[in-house]
């Protein structure tokens, strides 16, 4: 079918029906094809909860990265960051579809993302951190990338296959998003003393959050008994083999830090936060919030 000008291509109905009311709808659903039965001994609510987890990370880190559209110092990386952003958005929003599909409570993936008030997050508390600078961005994507892609290559294994399919598509954007922060930390860290030091406080800002990665909640250890979840604590060495081999071609090394504290036990995954991301949240679901019957 043929248009008259761009505008009618993204908002006149296509021949299966469809309409493409913005840039980038109209691609194949990575979901296509895939059985979404749960699979047979599988606690629903148990499922429902760990993509909530996996689709808090993604969506929160996604809104951080976001805050760097005109902030960068390029525009290369403007858009590198934002492509980067999408990603982890659409990752959010198969996995927060799941979750309501799931849970067959009423909720929708627009519902978990912008009534949910800060304690029904589950996401770990990396990636709710100011945006800091350039060096923080680029230890904070590095760090969250390596264990994340350390998990779905896991995931593609999952006896969910939405879990496997989503994790699967996410495998090929994760490795280019370490790629990228792992370019970037060599560069800053054989660059110029300046670029060096915003590295090593970048690293010196998230590393006291990365053993927060690698301890399960009890949610994930039982789901892994049923090789649906990934127990994230023996990725733990792939995860330091990755940023040491990243930091001696850097030619920096990790600072030592101290681990941040818990609530009783208790951090992202259950719901317990840092003061950031009340505000993150704020900015992210006002609009939702100031009409919730409005319709786009």
């Amino acid at each position: 079918m043929s248009f008259d000008n761009a505008y009618e291509a993204v908002t006149e109905a296509q021949p299966d029906g469809d309409t493409r009311w913005a840039f980038g709808t109209g691609f194949v659903d990575p979901l296509d094809g895939v059985d979404t039965t749960v699979p047979a001994g599988v606690d629903r609510d148990g499922l429902a909860t760990y993509c909530l987890m996996l689709g808090d990370d993604a969506l929160v880190l996604s809104h951080r990265l976001s805050e760097w559209t005109t902030r960068a110092h390029e525009l290369e990386d403007e858009v590198a960051l934002a492509n980067i952003a999408l990603d982890l958005l659409g990752q959010a929003r198969m996995l927060l579809s799941r979750a309501a599909s799931v849970a067959g409570d009423g909720a929708d993936e627009d519902s978990l993302a912008y009534f949910r008030d800060e304690r029904e997050f589950r996401n770990v508390r990396l990636v709710e951190l100011p945006r800091g600078d350039f060096g923080r961005c680029v230890a904070g994507l590095l760090v969250f990338s390596t264990w994340r892609l350390a998990v779905l290559s896991r995931l593609t294994r999952s006896a969910d296959p939405v879990l496997a399919a989503v994790a699967a598509k996410g495998v090929k954007e994760v490795t280019y998003h370490r790629d990228y922060a792992a370019r970037w930390a060599v560069r800053l860290g054989d660059g110029t003393e300046y670029s060096a030091r915003r590295l090593h406080q970048g690293f010196a800002d998230v590393l006291p959050f990365v053993p927060e990665l690698f301890t399960p909640h009890e949610l994930e250890r039982e789901l892994a008994r049923q090789e649906v979840a990934v127990d994230p604590a023996p990725l733990r060495p792939e995860f330091d083999e990755v940023l040491r081999t990243v930091c001696t071609t850097a030619g920096t090394e990790l600072p030592e830090v101290s681990t941040v504290g818990t609530l009783a036990g208790g951090a992202g995954r259950h719901g317990v936060h840092t003061e950031h991301l009340g505000y993150l949240l704020a900015e992210m679901q006002s609009l939702a919030r100031s009409d919730p019957e409005a319709r786009w």
